[in-house]
């Protein structure tokens, strides 16, 4: 009674904290803790410090790419892209969201290409909804497949404390063509998904208003980007910015490239990656910095950094308030959770995804998830192969990024059902989702 009393409080403040937003859920998660400390008796957890240092060094880096117009700069290369290519808007648009989350680490990017996309697939009588919300989707997949994503260097550091480590070009080796094909299969299912515009009545009804038509066929002013001419320090810092990925890919590659560190038994060993991403996501936001003129208050007022430290205190709270709760029952849970998982594989995926949801990120489902299931002796090889499935918040319409992508939308075609579930992305999600999984476990089993 005691262990169900608890997962019920666990999954109130869960429930509670994500109406709040990211901040609201790890303020929660502190009534949480008191109650399993104070009240029921529970040995405080070990709050994710590894995690939340990782973390803050991806997100100030890309901070900083940010500030200096980088982004921009990858962004402006995307839309041209798609602008050569407008009658396959539909297949390259997600694939092209997903590469910019791969490069930058953040699905938050795809705002800027959602107008790109809706004036490209309006201007060649392509229902926007195809593109766009497969587009949305894919923004998010990328994320499991970056290595500058919380996310990955999450798994890194948390996969990083066990007896058989993947390393970050181990795990991006499955996720990013496991994901990529999620997102193909994605763009796939959405060629023909919906009424081309001229057999749509509720689309004909709304361009037979001149007004209507007129905001519909209308550009966004910021719908060309390739119109912006940027500074040329905007393109040193994307090139300084790729560059420290693939120094970071290099590193996990050949660990023997790292320097030699003596462990607590006086042997020498390489390096771990863990602070390896750190040191060099700091080295590169640095080197931004000065070669580049960036300013540190720029960088603290972008999207970019502020979306990241909401990210880390999330972690912060709800990671500590599970593994506290988690702790108290690892024996109990080994004996009936360890064969079911051992035997029945996917249900690590489900829950991974189903936490997703409730959390509203990646991270923090990784966070939360991951320890967890190691902890009931589930085999690394398993959870690198489901990375795709730690992406669950498009089930229901709420997302910030899908939010977005309504609204850019002009045509309506994007748009939530009258059942709430029954929206634009819920298909698309759930194709890519089980296609990346699908994917990522042949994969897996098949190179390691």
């Amino acid at each position: 009674m005691l262990m169900l009393l608890g997962f019920i409080i666990l999954l109130s403040c869960l429930i509670v904290g994500v109406r709040r937003g990211g901040l609201g859920l790890a303020a929660v998660s502190g009534i949480g803790l008191i109650v399993f400390i104070f009240v029921l008796g529970f040995k405080p957890g070990k709050a994710p410090v590894d995690v939340m240092l990782t973390i803050m060094a991806v997100v100030t880096c890309s901070g900083f790419l940010q500030a200096s117009k980088g982004l921009d700069v990858m962004l402006k290369y995307a839309e041209k892209f798609l602008r050569s290519n407008p009658k396959y808007i539909t297949i390259l648009a997600p694939i092209t969201t997903w590469f910019l989350t791969v490069l930058c680490g953040t699905g938050h990017v795809v705002y800027a290409m959602f107008p790109i996309i809706y004036d490209i697939a309006i201007k060649e009588n392509i229902r926007p909804e195809r593109p766009m919300a497969s587009a949305s989707v894919a923004s998010q997949m990328g994320v499991c497949a970056s290595p500058a994503s919380v996310a990955v260097v999450s798994v890194v550091a948390i996969l990083a404390a066990t007896t058989h480590p993947f390393g970050v070009v181990q795990i991006l080796a499955i996720s990013i063509p496991a994901s990529f094909c999620g997102a193909l299969a994605a763009g796939l299912w959405s060629l023909n998904r919906g009424k081309d515009l001229d057999q749509d009545p509720a689309f004909l009804a709304k361009i037979a208003d001149p007004e209507q038509k007129a905001f519909i066929y209308g550009e966004y002013a910021d719908a060309k980007l390739s119109d912006i001419k940027l500074p040329s320090a905007a393109y040193r810092a994307a090139g300084i910015f790729l560059l420290g990925i693939l120094i970071i890919a290099i590193f996990g590659s050949f660990p023997e490239l790292l320097p030699k560190i003596p462990n607590a038994k006086g042997v020498l060993k390489p390096l771990s990656m863990t602070p390896t991403i750190q040191l060099l996501m700091l080295a590169i936001a640095a080197t931004i910095m000065l070669s580049c003129n960036v300013k540190s208050s720029d960088v603290a007022s972008g999207s970019v950094f502020k979306s990241g430290m909401v990210a880390i205190v999330s972690v912060f709270g709800v990671a500590w308030m599970a593994d506290t709760y988690f702790s108290a029952y690892i024996p109990t849970m080994k004996k009936t959770l360890s064969a079911v998982v051992l035997s029945y594989p996917w249900l690590y995926a489900a829950v991974l995804f189903l936490v997703s949801k409730l959390i509203n990120s990646q991270a923090a489902a990784v966070a939360v998830i991951v320890p967890m299931a190691l902890s009931v002796g589930v085999d690394p090889l398993i959870i690198v192969s489901f990375m795709p499935a730690c992406y669950g918040y498009f089930i229901l319409p709420t997302y910030p990024s899908d939010l977005a992508c309504i609204g850019f939308d002009r045509s309506g075609t994007t748009r939530i059902g009258s059942f709430i579930i029954n929206h634009s992305f819920i298909m698309p999600g759930l194709i890519g989702v089980t296609t990346g999984c699908v994917v990522g476990y042949a994969l897996a089993h098949l190179i390691y």
